[in-house]
């Protein structure tokens, strides 16, 4: 992962790197007198065709935060029934995604998930890990400052020295142990459901990322919604640090 505080990443009409906050599922359940797993269910749509889309438009990495290290606030019954309905869609998708060619990654503090979810993660990651499509990732129990401190445990470990001479550490000793070291900095970040923040997100990721909101729920998230932000972000000028003057002259 190369860090854009650092160099000027290339940048084209279509985003390399997606991440995706995909919110509203409980509301939209609830706003059709629902359980909030259905909503969750329908959503697995959603997720489906996203990753269609961005298999078409030729976008090689999709992020998307599936279940947050503070989503185990949430009442019991539906905690446990999204750490069900991720062991099924792992066991039902995998296939589909690996003749897709899509390389399967999930990143997040995996120890908290029972073992049976644990060795369906490894043998899904396992199977696709050769694939030269879109690189889909899986974002659970993960959390921004979590993947923070892992690095910096990390790095430390592999690094004593640099516990003794701190002013040595660099940007690429502490990104290579992040989770995502190996993709690049997300292009456009997207969360649906009209909520306007990162909520422990890909902290150290973000920094240059263009951010789009839309009230849209994520059921409801079809391809002409994400149409919509790709169109919001082609509209974009993407400076990091220059002035406007300077993108002219380069072009």
């Amino acid at each position: 992962m190369h860090s854009s505080t650092q160099i000027i990443p290339e940048t084209g009409v279509i985003p390399r790197h997606v991440a995706v906050i995909m919110d509203g599922n409980g509301r939209w359940a609830k706003a059709r007198g629902l359980p909030r797993v259905a909503g969750h269910k329908k959503g697995v749509d959603s997720v489906r065709a996203l990753v269609r889309a961005c298999g078409r438009r030729g976008i090689q990495f999709l992020t998307l935060f599936a279940f947050s290290s503070e989503n185990w606030r949430r009442p019991p019954d539906e905690v446990s029934w999204l750490m069900t309905l991720f062991m099924s869609l792992l066991e039902r998708e995998i296939r589909n995604l690996h003749r897709n060619k899509v390389r399967l990654r999930i990143v997040g503090d995996l120890t908290a998930f029972e073992p049976k979810l644990q060795q369906l993660i490894q043998n899904a990651q396992a199977l696709t890990s050769t694939n030269q499509g879109l690189n889909l990732t899986i974002a659970a129990n993960y959390g921004g400052r979590w993947d923070i401190l892992q690095a910096v445990r990390g790095m430390l470990a592999s690094k004593p020295e640099l516990a003794r001479q701190p002013q040595l550490i660099g940007e690429a000793d502490l990104s290579s142990f992040l989770t995502m070291a190996d993709a690049p900095e997300p292009d456009l970040f997207i969360r649906t459901g009209g909520e306007q923040r990162i909520s422990n997100f890909l902290l150290w990721h973000l920094a240059y990322t263009e951010l789009y909101f839309t009230d849209t729920l994520w059921p409801d998230f079809d391809e002409e919604a994400f149409a919509c932000a790709l169109h919001s972000y082609r509209a974009r000028e993407r400076r990091f640090g220059r002035t406007s003057e300077q993108l002219r002259v380069e072009s």
